[in-house]
């Protein structure tokens, strides 16, 4: 899933411009989803799914013209699992995140100095119908069409587990692939195929070679003679806390 951040202040045109490269992005043929992050809540305290959440671990709420799903999630990455398969994710806020690229919605030259945290590849919204070609070397974009093909090209979303197997954290390496320093394939996490993988709660527990080679053979061994074993075959174990 590759993904981009608009970021911006109050009214500078967020919502507009995610809504416009949505529809090209969907016209194309692509699978699209949409993350929004809210100051306020939208439950309602003492609401019946307001209620509800309070017992439950997830609440699904069917309305008259839309349907919701309800939850708290432990960190942004399981937020972020929550979303169906999709090919791209745009998100309305979030200007903390450091694992994605970013597109600044501005109504002032002002505002993209102060959310220019080097992550960002272009900047629209208000700002850019006012004849502007760039801003502190970034294009200044209003076609919704020129947009959406940016995104196609520069979206991207690390892991964002802080591993340190490519020797940055996410948000430093997140940076240099804005820059063209690295690319996406420079993420071990991402590009390695490895022969045994862990998850906790979903989430991939990064692990060097030598690693895997101990738990593997590890593995193996402690199940070699046990009956039902075969060499070469793929093993799954599942470790659950009650």
């Amino acid at each position: 899933m590759k993904a981009v951040a608009f970021v911006g202040y109050k009214k500078s045109g967020k919502t507009t411009t995610i809504e416009a490269v949505a529809r090209v992005l969907k016209e194309r043929g692509y699978r699209v989803g949409i993350a929004k992050s809210m100051h306020a809540g939208f439950d309602r305290e003492g609401s019946d799914s307001w209620r509800f959440s309070r017992v439950a671990d997830y609440v699904l709420v069917r309305a008259s013209d839309t349907d919701a799903f309800l939850f708290k999630s432990r960190d942004i990455n399981a937020f972020f699992s929550m979303m169906p398969d999709v090919d791209f994710l745009l998100l309305e806020g979030f200007k903390s995140l450091g694992h994605v690229p970013k597109v600044i919605c501005a109504k002032s030259r002002e505002d993209v100095e102060k959310l220019n945290d080097g992550l960002a590849i272009a900047v629209s919204g208000l700002i850019a119908g006012e004849g502007v070609g760039e801003i502190g070397g970034l294009p200044v974009i209003k076609d919704p069409e020129k947009l959406a093909e940016l995104v196609e090209k520069r979206a991207f979303m690390l892991p964002n587990i802080d591993c340190g197997l490519c020797g940055f954290r996410c948000a430093e390496m997140a940076r240099m692939i804005v820059r063209g320093e690295k690319r996406l394939k420079d993420c071990v996490v991402l590009s390695s195929k490895p022969r045994v993988t862990v998850r906790i709660d979903g989430q991939v527990l990064p692990m060097k070679d030598w690693v895997q080679e101990l738990v593997e053979k590890t593995i193996r061994g402690m199940l070699s003679s046990m009956k039902g074993y075969r060499e070469g075959r793929r093993i799954e174990i599942v470790i659950r806390e009650d």
